[in-house]
């Protein structure tokens, strides 16, 4: 018998509203016997059909919801979710590097697929699509008919859900660089070794409007294989990119070169250091782009990086020129928008500097949110004017 959750009072309001995760601590009783990553039905306290979705004991979210009427035929729905994201996405004249599938988001809990070109990275991060990655893999044959599947499950999220990391041809062949185009510009994409599933694509519609504030010079601190640098550079007398990877600034350097970029120096280190340096060193720039790595992965973190944010912030709006630009970006999901904006505000009092808010951006719409979980939205761009 399928195992069946009853939820406790009031646990199912939430559910009903769209969120897709049921907490082992919200559930009164469970009754069934199935295999760990099979499908279980959930119900209220009461006994009312909420939705049916992947079971793992060993998970604190111990049902991820993805089904809210009868449909049972798991495979098919994945066959059907897979080609209605990628749908969305060309119906929004996405065609050569976008995120095609975004998990939860796209009602296909932890999976992410990412289309570079003729070539896809695969992220399953839950035990119940794990079990049906044979399906995954044959539904986006049929829906891209790439020339390779990579998968990029190399990340400690899937510690939580009892399984190992992992990486590894899925389907035909992967070369070292996918070369894909955005905005225009030529970009080598490291799909086996680059950080997430190769590629940061969720700021690639930032990085486009990012064009409109990169005059004269322009800092890029943080810079991974240079997507804002690229950009600036189309716009900026000198862009200066910098990161703590000689491995980033290679694939920075190869970027540049793809494009006959010549307006780009790379610098290798410790971004809070050389921001020091180059304000001690007395330079000034016209535009000052900070793109950091997660600051926090869990709520307890938040504190401590907000004060990362603060200081970053701090040290990138004194060497931004009376009038120029500042773009601070957060990948953090745990700090939002508000606690963002409230630590832009700050790092402005405490530098000795006013601040004018032009824009307040977010992730692209290949990388939707649902209004009913904030756990999708995440990235935050803040283009200021600083004076």
């Amino acid at each position: 018998m399928a195992y069946e959750i009853y939820l406790k009072k009031g646990e199912e309001r939430r559910i009903l509203a769209g969120h897709p995760w049921v907490y082992a601590n919200e559930v009164s009783k469970i009754e069934g016997k199935d295999k760990n990553g099979s499908l279980a039905t959930v119900f209220s306290f009461d006994g009312k059909y909420v939705g049916k979705g992947f079971i793992n004991h060993a998970s604190k979210i111990l049902v991820r919801i993805f089904i809210r009427d009868e449909a049972e035929d798991v495979d098919a729905i994945i066959r059907e979710r897979i080609h209605a994201a990628n749908e969305q996405r060309r119906a929004l004249d996405y065609d050569n590097c976008y995120r095609a599938v975004f998990a939860e988001a796209d009602n296909l809990p932890a999976l992410i697929v990412d289309k570079y070109g003729d070539y896809l990275s695969v992220q399953i991060l839950s035990l119940g699509m794990y079990l049906r990655k044979k399906t995954v893999v044959e539904a986006l044959l049929e829906e891209f008919h790439p020339k390779g599947i990579y998968e990029r499950s190399d990340v400690a999220v899937r510690k939580k859900e009892g399984l190992p990391e992992e990486t590894g041809l899925l389907y035909g062949e992967v070369p070292e660089f996918v070369e894909i185009c955005e905005n225009g510009l030529k970009m080598a994409v490291n799909v086996k070794n680059g950080q997430k599933t190769g590629y940061f694509l969720d700021q690639k519609e930032n990085r486009l409007a990012a064009r409109r504030y990169a005059k004269g010079k322009v800092l890029d601190c943080f810079c991974n294989s240079g997507g804002f640098s690229l950009n600036a550079s189309m716009t900026a007398d000198k862009v200066l990119a910098v990161d703590a990877s000689e491995l980033a600034l290679e694939n920075v350097r190869l970027n540049a070169e793809l494009n006959g970029i010549t307006n780009i120096e790379t610098l290798c280190g410790d971004a809070f250091e050389l921001l020091r340096k180059l304000k001690n060193d007395g330079e000034q720039f016209d535009c000052v782009i900070l793109d950091p790595p997660a600051f926090c992965k869990t709520a307890s973190e938040m504190n401590d990086a907000l004060k990362g944010y603060l200081n970053v912030n701090m040290l990138g709006m004194k060497l931004v020129k009376c009038g120029g630009y500042l773009i601070s970006c957060s990948c953090s999901h745990y700090v939002s928008d508000s606690a963002f904006e409230k630590m832009l505000t700050e790092a402005a009092r405490r530098s000795g500097r006013r601040a004018q808010c032009l824009e307040k951006r977010s992730q692209s719409p290949d990388h939707p949110t649902l209004l009913s979980a904030d756990e999708t939205h995440y990235l935050k761009c803040f283009i200021l004017r600083i004076m």
